[in-house]
């Protein structure tokens, strides 16, 4: 009982001990939270103040602009009645111009319109190329004449009249002055060259062309022999008449003569069957030729034979003369036979090669035919994979496939010709020896009547 008086005082002992314990910090803790709160309603305060300080400067702040909104829009309200004040004065102005100028605005239309194709006339002209400045008096007269606010002067106005007549006088001239030439290679060369009229240019033995930027360039191809041999003694002259090839078209027909194919370049189109066809012409005219020389040399022995009375063995007609004293005592028709045999072993060597160039003249126009056809099978077949949006190049190849019926009659044109030359040269002289054998015969048959008859 004791003991148990004793645990129930010691236990009243703790707890008061831990409620005292447990006041004290929850005293302290209410006096934390009263110093905050202290705290956080001054910083609120000064915020407060702040806000309501920043509150009257964006009050004022938008006072001004208003202010200065409501002038900024009298002043847009001024400025546009000013506008529709100009704009009435200006239309007002257009009107007493237009009184003004009355029939004038017509003159400068045409002024305008005159001015512009001397303009175009000049830009192109080859007398421009040695009378810089030229250009600037025209534009600055087409500019005034196409506008209303400004007249053109009077000095103006004749500067285009002043133009033309310099394009008159340029037109007749023949003036050689250095210039620079851009060169096929890229690089330009400072050259003398002669401008004939407003033709064309030449200089270092070559044709130029003027380009439509102003600038002189060489042709991308020189024409024929014929052109470009003229240049130069043109060139050196100083005095008295000269040939030189002329363009009257200012280009255009050059331009056709550069672009037109070489021969060598004709010859590639034909491929490798214009080729053969060539070879095979080749081959016929020196058949031709080397007949030509033998019949010839052989004509002029017979010749000299008809006219000797003793036969020669060097030609024809001499060795058939020739079997005929071999043969005096046969009778006619023995005599006959060996003076045909003796013609025909001539007329081999007399008719030679004739029928190879026959053949040749023959042959040539097929093979031409042939490379035509197959020119246009390929042509056809390059439309059929890429259309035939761009006719040049299909009259490109059209052109390929026909050149090489052009050297199949090229060919085949000389070589009938030389086989009718040739024919007709060894007919002349099998007739020759025939007509003598006719001769011949007679005679032995006149001289074995007149024997029989004794």
């Amino acid at each position: 009982m004791k003991k148990l008086l004793t645990s129930a005082a010691l236990l009243a002992v703790g707890m008061t001990a831990g409620v005292s314990a447990q006041d004290a910090d929850m005293g302290a803790l209410l006096n934390k939270v009263r110093e905050g709160r202290v705290t956080e309603t001054a910083e609120h305060k000064a915020r407060e103040a702040e806000f309501i300080q920043r509150r009257d400067q964006q009050t004022q702040l938008l006072a001004n602009e208003r202010q200065t909104q409501a002038q900024l829009e009298r002043e847009s309200a001024r400025l546009e009645e000013t506008r529709r004040n100009n704009e009435a004065e200006i239309t007002r102005q257009l009107e007493i111009q237009r009184e003004r100028l009355g029939q004038l605005s017509e003159l400068f239309g045409v002024l305008q319109q005159a001015a512009g194709d001397a303009r175009s006339v000049i830009a192109t002209s080859h007398v421009t190329i040695d009378n810089p400045g030229r250009m600037e008096e025209i534009d600055i007269l087409v500019s005034k004449a196409s506008e209303s606010s400004e007249l053109p002067t009077l000095q103006e106005i004749r500067s285009w009249p002043a133009q033309m007549i310099i394009e008159m006088i340029g037109s007749g001239e023949v003036v050689t002055f250095d210039h620079e030439v851009r060169l096929n290679d890229g690089n330009t060369q400072q050259m003398t060259i002669a401008r004939v009229g407003d033709f064309g240019l030449v200089g270092d033995g070559k044709f130029l062309q003027l380009k439509s930027d102003g600038e002189v360039a060489e042709l991308q191809r020189q024409p024929s022999g014929r052109f470009t041999s003229t240049v130069a003694p043109f060139m050196a002259a100083t005095s008295g008449m000269l040939p030189l090839g002329v363009d009257p078209t200012r280009g255009q027909l050059l331009n056709l003569e550069v672009d037109k194919p070489t021969i060598e370049e004709r010859l590639e189109q034909g491929g490798e069957i214009g080729y053969i066809t060539l070879g095979l012409g080749v081959v016929g005219v020196l058949l031709a030729i080397f007949q030509w020389v033998y019949l010839f040399v052989v004509g002029g022995k017979v010749k000299r034979q008809v006219k000797s009375e003793v036969a020669n063995v060097n030609n024809p007609l001499g060795r058939v003369l020739a079997v005929y004293d071999q043969n005096r005592n046969v009778d006619v028709e023995t005599l006959e036979l060996k003076l045909d045999e003796a013609i025909l072993k001539e007329t081999p060597a007399l008719e030679r090669f004739l029928t190879v160039i026959k053949l040749i003249s023959a042959v040539a126009p097929l093979f031409g035919l042939l490379g035509t056809v197959t020119g246009m099978i390929e042509t056809f077949q390059a439309i059929t994979l890429f259309g035939a949006g761009d006719p040049t190049q299909m009259a490109g190849g059209i052109s390929a496939a026909l050149m090489t019926t052009v050297e199949g009659l090229v060919v085949a044109i000389p070589t009938l010709m030389l086989h009718s030359f040739l024919s007709g040269s060894s007919k002349g002289v099998i007739h020759i020896l025939e007509e003598q054998s006719a001769g011949i015969i007679a005679v032995h048959a006149e001289k074995e009547h007149a024997n029989a008859s004794a």
